[in-house]
C-alpha cells in the first residue's frame, strides 16, 4: 500500500446561470481508500454528489449563478493496488470475454479502431498476445508521437493524432486504446492524478483487460504508473471530462497536485490493477 495526496483547484468565470458536473474526485474501488475528503466552492452554493456509472466514477453536480467561480478539492487516497508478473497475462479470447467488457472492443469518438486493423496487424499481429504485446504498442506509441503542448485541440481523433505525428497525454492513451482495439484486445481510457508528472497536471492514461482484470498502461511514461489515482473511466476522453457544462462559462485557471508521501510502491516492472 502507498498514498498519494491529490488536489486541484479550478476557477471560472461565469457570464449567465449555468450547470457543472465535476469530475475530479478519485473514483471509489476497491483498491482505493478515500481519506480526509474536502471540497469548496465559491461562492458557496448547493454541492450533488452523484454516481455517474457503474465503475465507482463520482461526479460533483454544481448550479453556479454569473460571476467568479471556483471548486477546490482534495484528499488522500491509500492505493492498494493488485500486483502481477506480466509473463503470466494473456488475452482473453473473444468467445469468453465478459459481455460488460465487449463494448471497449468497439470503435468510439477518438478511437477509430475499425480504420487501424490493417495497420495494427502489420505492426503488431506477429506478437505474442498478452501483456508484452500491449507494451509493445506503448512503445512504439511513445518512439513515434511527439508530445507537444497544445499540438491537439477536443476534435482531434488517434487517426488525426497518426497522421501529424504529436498529441498530449490523451492521445497518446487513444491511440493505444485503438491499436489495442482493432488486435481485438479489450481498452478503455482512464483520467486521473498522477504522482510525478512534471508539470503536474490531470493525466490519460489507459488500461487493458487480459487474464480477467484491467492492467494500466501509460504510453507517454512520464510518471509511474504506480502512482496513479484513477478519476473518470471510459470508452474515451469523452466520458471522462474533468468538467462538463451547459451554459456560459469561461475557464479561467487551474491548479493539479498529486504527491506520493511514502516510497512502498510496486515495481516499474510489474502488471499494476486498481480496477
Amino acid at each position: 500500500m502507498h498514498t498519494v495526496n491529490v488536489e486541484s483547484e479550478l476557477e471560472y468565470s461565469i457570464a449567465s446561470p449555468s450547470s457543472f458536473v465535476f469530475n475530479i474526485a478519485p473514483a471509489f474501488t476497491q483498491h482505493q481508500m478515500i481519506s480526509n475528503e474536502n471540497l469548496t466552492v465559491s461562492p458557496d452554493t448547493n454541492i450533488e454528489w452523484c454516481m455517474l456509472n457503474q465503475l465507482g466514477v463520482r461526479g460533483i453536480r454544481i448550479n453556479a449563478g454569473p460571476g467568479d467561480f471556483k471548486i477546490r478539492y482534495s484528499a488522500s487516497v491509500e492505493l492498494s493496488p493488485e500486483v502481477d508478473q506480466p509473463s503470466y497475462l494473456n488475452e482473453v479470447r473473444h468467445p469468453v470475454i465478459p459481455t460488460d467488457v465487449l463494448p471497449y472492443l468497439n470503435p468510439s469518438r477518438y478511437c477509430e479502431s475499425d480504420r487501424l486493423g490493417r495497420f495494427a496487424a502489420k505492426e503488431f499481429g506477429h506478437l505474442d498476445g498478452g501483456y508484452y504485446r500491449v507494451q509493445a504498442i506503448c512503445d512504439w506509441v511513445f518512439n513515434h508521437i511527439d508530445y507537444i503542448s497544445g499540438s491537439t485541440d477536443a476534435s482531434s481523433s488517434a487517426c488525426d493524432v497518426l497522421i501529424q505525428r504529436a498529441g498530449v497525454c490523451r492521445d497518446f492513451a487513444h491511440v493505444s486504446i485503438s491499436l489495442c482495439r482493432a488486435l481485438g484486445i479489450p481498452a478503455r481510457y482512464v483520467g486521473g492524478y498522477a504522482a510525478g508528472l512534471e508539470p503536474p497536471d490531470f493525466h490519460g492514461f489507459f488500461e487493458v483487460y487480459l487474464n480477467e482484470d484491467w492492467y494500466m498502461f501509460d504510453a507517454t511514461k512520464m510518471a509511474p504508473v504506480s502512482g496513479f489515482v484513477r478519476v473518470g473511466i471510459g470508452r474515451d476522453a469523452a466520458d471522462t471530462s474533468f468538467a462538463s457544462i451547459v451554459g456560459q462559462a469561461t475557464f479561467v485557471s487551474m491548479r493539479v497536485s498529486a504527491v506520493a508521501v511514502d516510497s512502498s510502491q510496486p515495481s516499474p516492472d510489474d502488471a499494476i490493477s486498481t480496477a
